[in-house]
C-alpha cells in the first residue's frame, strides 16, 4: 500500500478491519429500538454510504486513466445519507460537494431511479448527464427537488434561506406558479469552513431577523464539521460557540458517525422546522477521507497519525458496527454488500466513460442561447383594477412624466398583471425608496408584497433567486450601482450559472432594479456616482437594461418582466439616477424630457434600439445619460458640419445585435461611439472591436468615453465624464481627422 494512495489504504483495511471485528468504538449507547426507524432502512442507508464510497474509489482510478474529470469525493461525509432518508424529496436540498450518499438515499423515495449511472455520467462530463449535460460535476436533480450547486463555499446559503421563506409566502399569497408543497422545508448542507463566509454571515443574520420579525424560515442548515477547510484546521469547538446560543436557530448537535445519533438528531430537526416553521442549525461532526479532492496530498499539511487516526474512525466502519450490534447484518453480510457495491459501481462507471461529450462551443452554450417559453404571461389588468390602485394617478397618466414617476406606474401596472412578483429593498417599503421610485406601492399592495430588506447586498439577491425557486419574479432594488460590487458573485457565480449547470431544467428569473450611474448634481463620490458596468458586461445570459428616458423605462421594463416570467431570464435594470427627475433637453422648461405613460400593451423588445435623426457624416451611439447629452449636442454638431447626424441609443447593453446595428449606420462615414462609463472595461470598449471585426467596409470610428477615475464630490465631479462639449468636440475631430 502506498503512503500516498490513501484511497486504496482505506479500501483494503475496510475489509480487513470488518472481518477481524476491529471496529472503532462509541462513547454513545444507542439501539434500533430507540429511534423510529427499522433494520430494513438502516441496511439501505448503509448501501447508500456504500456505493457512494466506491464512487469516490473509482472516480479517482478513472482520472488517472484520464477518463474522470472530478475527484472532489463524499469519503468521511457518507453520514448524509440519513438525511437522504428522513428528508423528504418534496424537500429543497442545496447540497455542498460531498453529497453523494444524500442523492443515493434520496433518489430512493421516487420510482426508476438510476442515481449511480446518473452521477457516473457526470463524473465523467458525458452530455447524457440528466442534470448538467456534461457542463459540470454536480449533484442536482428536477426531480428529487435537488438544484445543482457549482459553488460551495457558502455563496448558496443566502439562496437557501430565500427559498425557505418564499413558501410560507407563497402559501399566503396563493400564487399558482409555486413549486414547493406547503408545508415543505429547505434543506441546505455546508462545510464547517464555509460558515466563516461573508454569504454564510449573511444567511445566518438574515434567517435570525426574520425570525426576530415574527416571520417564518422553514430551512435546516447542515454544517458537515470535518475540521478542516481545505489544509487550514477549523478551531476547536469554533462552530459550537458560533450557533449553540445564536438568536433564532435552534442549533443541534449530532455526531456524523454514528447512524443511530444521526438519525434521531435529525428526525428532530426535521420535526422542529416543519412543525414550528423556524430555522435549525445541525451541527454534525465527521471526518474527512482521501484528503479534498485526488490532488491533495494530506501528508504534505498532515501528520501520518493524525491521517490514520481519522482512517480509523470511517464512518463505514462505524455503521458497521451498528449493523452488527443491532443484528442487522453480520460480518459476512457486510463484506458481501461491500464487494458487491464494488462490482455494480465499476460496472456503471466503466459503462458511462464511452457515452459522449459535449463537442462543440453551441453544444456548452445550448442553455444560455435557447429560453424556450415556460409559460404565458397573464392578461392585462382590467381598467376598473388599475382605476382602483392608480386613484387620482390615473388622470396623470397622459401628462408628461419624469421617468421616476413613470416607473412607479410601471410597477404598479406589473403588481396588478403579475401576482407572484414581489418587491423588496432598502427602503422601499414606505419611504419609497431613496428616490421614491416605489412611493405608495406599500399602502396598495401590502407588506405580503413589497418589504423592506436589511443592509445587505448578498441577502437582498440571494433571497430573490431563492424566490424564483418557487414560483416568483422577484423585482429586488439595490439601494445604488457601486453597492453591488458588496454582492456581486450573487449574480455572477450563483444566478447566471444555474440555468447553464442544470441544462435548462431549472432557473431563477428576476428584475434587479439598480439606480446608478453618474452626473448626479451635488450628491456623490464614488458610492452615489458609480460609472461602471464592467461587472455585468462579461456575465453570459443575462440581459442588461438601462432606459434613458421615462416612456422607454416603462416599455422596456415591461418587457423585462415578461422575459423573467416566460423564460426564467435574469435582467439587470440600471436607472440613471441622473435622469429621474429630468424633465427639460434643450433649455429649462421645454418639457423634451417629459413623456406621458405608454399605453398598457406598449413594450420595447430586447436588443431593440432606437434611432434620432439621419444622415450619413456622423452616427453616434450611446445609452443611459450619454443619449441625453448626444441629442443636447445634436443640433450643434449639425449646425457646425451644416449636415443631418444620426444618434442611436442603445437601450439593452446585452444582448448587442452587432449585425443588426452595422445595418443602422448603413453607410456612416463616421462613427463615434459615447460611454458615459470608464473607458477600460466599458460596453463601448468591447462594441468598438466587434464593429471593426464584424464590419465589411473599414470604419472610421471612436470611443469617448470617462476618464478611469472614480467620482469626486462638487463641482469637480463631472471633469472626467463625457459631456456636452466633449461630445461636439470628438465628433467634429473625428469627422476633420478623416476629411
Amino acid at each position: 500500500m502506498s503512503l500516498f494512495n490513501r484511497a486504496e489504504v482505506i479500501d483494503q483495511n475496510f475489509t480487513k478491519l470488518v472481518e477481524a471485528g476491529k471496529l472503532p468504538p462509541s462513547n454513545k449507547k444507542f439501539s434500533l429500538s430507540r429511534i423510529n426507524i427499522i433494520s430494513s432502512q438502516l441496511i439501505s442507508i448503509f448501501e447508500s454510504q456504500v456505493h457512494s464510497r466506491h464512487m469516490d474509489i473509482k472516480a479517482r482510478k478513472l482520472k488517472n486513466e484520464g477518463k474522470c474529470f472530478y475527484t472532489i469525493g463524499s469519503s468521511g461525509h457518507e453520514g448524509n445519507a440519513v438525511f437522504g432518508n428522513v428528508f423528504s424529496f418534496n424537500d429543497m436540498a442545496f447540497l455542498h460537494y460531498r453529497s453523494g450518499a444524500f442523492f443515493l438515499e434520496r433518489s430512493k423515495q421516487i420510482k426508476n431511479s438510476s442515481p449511480i449511472y446518473d452521477m457516473a455520467l457526470s463524473f465523467m462530463a458525458s452530455s447524457e448527464d440528466p442534470i448538467s449535460g456534461g457542463r459540470h460535476k454536480v449533484i442536482g436533480s428536477k426531480e428529487l427537488n435537488i438544484p445543482p450547486q457549482t459553488s460551495t463555499i457558502a455563496s448558496h446559503l443566502p439562496k437557501a434561506v430565500g427559498t425557505a421563506y418564499s413558501i410560507d409566502r407563497a402559501k399566503d399569497l396563493n400564487i399558482i406558479e409555486q413549486q414547493l408543497k406547503t408545508n415543505s422545508i429547505v434543506v441546505c448542507s455546508f462545510g464547517d469552513a464555509s460558515v466563516n463566509h461573508s454569504s454564510a454571515l449573511s444567511a445566518f443574520n438574515t434567517a435570525s431577523l426574520i425570525y426576530n420579525l415574527g416571520g417564518h424560515v422553514p430551512i435546516v442548515f447542515i454544517c458537515e464539521d470535518n475540521g478542516t477547510g481545505i489544509s487550514v484546521p477549523t478551531e476547536n469547538k469554533w462552530i459550537e460557540k458560533s450557533f449553540k446560543e445564536r438568536y433564532g436557530i435552534k442549533y443541534i448537535l449530532a455526531d456524523g458517525l454514528h447512524l443511530l445519533d444521526l438519525i434521531n438528531k435529525a428526525g428532530k430537526a426535521y420535526e422542529i422546522c416543519r412543525n414550528h416553521r423556524v430555522p435549525v442549525f445541525l451541527h454534525m461532526k465527521t471526518i474527512r477521507l482521501m484528503g479534498h479532492a485526488g490532488s491533495d496530498l494530506e501528508i504534505g499539511y498532515k501528520s501520518l497519525k493524525e491521517i490514520e487516526k481519522n482512517e480509523f474512525n470511517d464512518p463505514l466502519l462505524h455503521s458497521s458496527r451498528i449493523l452488527i450490534e443491532n443484528g442487522c447484518l453480520s460480518k459476512d453480510d457486510i463484506i458481501s454488500i461491500y464487494e458487491n457495491s464494488r462490482e455494480q459501481i465499476n460496472h456503471v462507471f466503466d459503462h458511462a466513460t464511452l457515452r459522449p461529450k459535449l463537442k462543440t462551443s453551441l453544444d456548452v452554450m445550448a442553455p444560455l442561447l435557447k429560453k424556450p417559453l415556460k409559460k404565458k404571461s397573464p392578461k392585462q389588468p382590467l381598467n376598473k383594477s388599475r382605476k382602483e390602485v392608480f386613484g387620482s394617478d390615473f388622470s396623470h397618466l397622459k401628462s408628461d412624466n419624469h421617468m421616476a414617476k413613470n416607473i412607479n406606474y410601471c410597477l404598479r401596472d406589473i403588481m396588478l398583471r403579475f401576482s407572484n412578483t414581489l418587491i423588496f429593498g432598502q427602503d422601499v417599503e414606505k419611504k419609497g425608496g431613496v428616490y421614491g421610485i416605489t412611493k405608495n406601492i406599500y399602502d396598495l399592495f401590502g407588506s405580503r408584497r413589497i418589504f423592506n430588506s436589511p443592509i445587505d447586498e448578498t441577502s437582498i439577491i440571494g433571497f430573490a433567486i431563492g424566490l424564483a425557486h418557487n414560483g416568483f419574479i422577484p423585482i429586488p432594488e439595490i439601494q445604488f450601482l457601486a453597492y453591488y460590487h458588496n454582492a456581486q458573485d450573487q449574480i455572477r457565480g450563483e444566478a447566471a450559472t444555474l440555468s447553464f449547470f442544470s441544462n435548462g431544467k431549472y432557473s431563477n428569473p428576476m428584475v434587479l432594479r439598480i439606480p446608478g450611474l453618474a452626473y448626479q448634481k451635488g450628491f456623490g463620490g464614488h458610492f452615489h456616482n458609480e460609472n461602471s458596468l464592467t461587472v455585468f458586461r462579461d456575465i453570459p445570459g443575462i440581459i442588461i437594461a438601462v432606459p434613458s428616458n421615462g416612456s422607454d423605462a416603462v416599455r422596456m421594463m415591461r418587457t423585462a418582466v415578461k422575459e423573467a416570467y416566460e423564460h426564467g431570464r435574469i435582467i439587470i435594470f440600471i436607472e440613471p439616477i441622473a435622469l429621474y427627475m429630468q424633465k427639460d433637453l434643450y433649455e429649462k422648461g421645454d418639457k423634451k424630457w417629459s413623456f406621458p405613460y405608454p399605453s398598457i400593451e406598449k413594450e420595447i423588445g430586447v436588443g431593440q434600439y432606437a434611432v434620432y435623426g439621419s444622415g450619413k457624416e456622423l452616427a453616434i451611439i450611446t445609452y443611459g445619460n450619454g443619449l441625453y447629452l448626444s441629442l443636447k449636442g445634436k443640433k450643434e454638431i449639425e449646425k457646425t458640419l451644416r449636415m443631418k447626424i444620426k444618434v442611436i441609443d442603445l437601450r439593452w447593453l446585452s444582448p448587442i445585435n452587432v449585425t443588426k446595428l452595422l445595418e443602422e449606420l448603413g453607410n456612416s462615414k463616421h462613427v463615434l461611439i459615447v460611454d458615459e462609463c470608464r473607458k477600460t472595461g466599458c460596453h463601448g470598449e468591447g462594441l468598438l472591436l466587434e464593429l471593426i471585426n464584424k464590419s465589411n467596409k473599414p470604419l472610421n470610428i471612436k470611443l469617448h468615453a470617462a476618464e478611469d477615475s472614480f467620482i469626486s464630490l462638487g463641482p469637480s465631479s463631472t471633469t472626467s465624464l463625457p459631456s456636452k462639449d466633449s461630445i461636439i468636440k470628438n465628433a467634429i475631430s473625428l469627422i476633420n481627422e478623416k476629411n
